[in-house]
């Protein structure tokens, strides 16, 4: 079975700013807090947005980052096992950037890839 995408996030230098523009843009609205690990947005600067409030099939996700963040927009697929994913998606040839990361709570894995042409792409699991 395959797996689907089930998060995306938009990370930059200025949080505030980006929640801004896409609220603005898109009518998106944030519940604001902590990511699933200070590698992906600096504490209480992740803007969570629920799928439901994006449209009728739109997915979670998030938009944060903060000072030294590297800007990228990324999503992450849903896995049954966040450390098998990436150790198959280095033996085909790519690298891993992140992870396994257990998110606080303990209920959610996340890791990050990059594929052979450098595309950063992120999976999700049960913890």
């Amino acid at each position: 079975m395959a797996q689907p995408v089930v998060h995306f996030e938009v990370i930059g230098t200025d949080p505030g700013m980006l929640r801004g523009y896409y609220r603005e843009l898109f009518g998106w609205e944030f519940r604001t807090g902590d990511a699933a690990t200070d590698a992906v947005s600096a504490p209480g600067q992740y803007g969570f947005v629920a799928g439901g409030t994006t449209g009728e099939h739109g997915i979670n996700g998030g938009v944060g980052g903060g000072d030294g963040y590297e800007r990228r927009v990324l999503f992450y697929v849903s896995v049954p096992d966040v450390e098998a994913a990436l150790r198959r998606a280095e033996a085909l040839g790519g690298s891993r950037r992140l992870g396994p990361a257990t998110a606080p709570g303990g209920d959610l894995v996340i890791g990050q890839f990059a594929d052979p042409e450098g595309h950063v792409i992120g999976v999700a699991g049960p913890a």
